[in-house]
Parts: structure tokens; C-alpha cells; sequence
């Protein structure tokens, strides 16, 4: 039902997220999503936890394979996500598009988002800090804010050649510049 709800919300959108069109979406008869929440606050909260869940599995699955410990690597890893988020994974990312915005409008929820990312806002700043970057909490939201934005960018306007590595690259090694050569011992 909330992967159901997350479809819909990832492609048609805020105002087509209703208990009716998930129960349609989700193949079940009239009225069951409403019976397990009965107010579309109700409603919204529940898919904001599932929409994290699969996220937080999505950026697991790329940390199990991935252990960057340069800005290079993490650049990787970075496009890795990027192309994951905008090609197979594009409904999903859609969704997390919506919520953030309607997150801009309801307290809540960004209260809700918050607490919801600490997991992967906490691997991601261990990335920065072994890939070389002495102040991840600068160098953090730099990164990533700058990596919403193409995703933001390639979801709106999708190029079939996309391929973000160079100015993912060049963002990463130069915000994280490379540690300086250990002085023999």
C-alpha cells in the first residue's frame, strides 16, 4: 500500500496522492487505505517513513559496496548514486522531490525528514571524513546540495546521456583537497 502511494506520488504528484488513487494503485478495494490511516496527515506520515526505509536501503546497498577513501572514489560513489537515483530508482528520487517540497510548507514533516536521514547523513559525513575532508560538516552540505541539484536538474529535464562525473568530480576534489604526503618517519 505506502509502495503503492509512493508510485503515485513519485509519478503524478502531491495532489494525486488520495487514499482513492492509492487503493486503485494498489489494487485493493475502496476504502482500505483509509481504514489504515484515516486522515491524509496520517497518510503522509506513514509514506514519509516507508519513502525513507527505501532510500536508506538504496544508499545501504551502495555503502556495502563502496568504501571511498579519497575525493576521487567518493566522487564515484557519488555519480554511482546519481545514475541510480535518476535512472532505475527515478520514481522513488521523484517522490523525495515532492515531500521535500511539501515538507517546506508542513513543519512536520521536515521535523520527520529529519530524523528520518540522520542515518545516511551520518555514513555520508564518515565518507567525507576518510576521504580526507577535515571539516565534514562544511564540506557535507556543499556536496550535497550541489548533487540535488543535477538530480533536481536530470529529473526535470532528462538528457539520455547524462553523466555527472566530471562536475561531480570537480566538485568533490575540490571542496576535499587531497591530504598532504605523510613526512617520512
Amino acid at each position: 500500500m505506502l509502495d503503492a502511494a509512493i508510485a503515485v506520488l513519485g509519478e503524478r504528484g502531491i495532489h494525486a496522492l488520495t487514499h482513492r488513487t492509492i487503493d486503485t494503485a494498489a489494487g485493493l478495494p475502496t476504502g482500505s487505505t483509509s481504514n489504515h490511516f484515516r486522515t491524509r496527515d496520517a497518510l503522509f506520515d506513514a509514506v514519509v517513513e516507508r519513502f525513507a526505509a527505501r532510500e536508506r536501503a538504496n544508499w545501504e546497498e551502495i555503502a556495502v559496496r563502496m568504501h571511498p577513501t579519497t575525493p576521487r572514489e567518493l566522487a564515484h560513489a557519488l555519480t554511482v548514486f546519481a545514475q541510480t537515483a535518476t535512472g532505475p530508482q527515478r520514481t522513488l528520487t521523484l517522490a523525495r522531490y515532492a515531500i521535500l517540497v511539501e515538507a517546506g510548507i508542513r513543519p512536520s514533516l521536515r521535523a520527520q525528514l529529519t530524523v528520518t536521514g540522520a542515518r545516511v547523513n551520518a555514513w555520508f559525513m564518515n565518507w567525507l571524513r576518510i576521504a580526507g575532508s577535515t571539516d565534514p560538516e562544511r564540506d557535507g552540505p556543499i556536496i550535497m546540495n550541489h548533487w540535488t541539484g543535477i538530480i533536481l536538474h536530470q529529473l526535470a529535464i532528462p538528457d539520455p546521456a547524462f553523466d555527472p562525473s566530471e562536475q561531480i568530480s570537480a566538485l568533490v576534489t575540490s571542496v576535499i583537497r587531497s591530504r598532504p604526503a605523510e613526512a617520512p618517519a
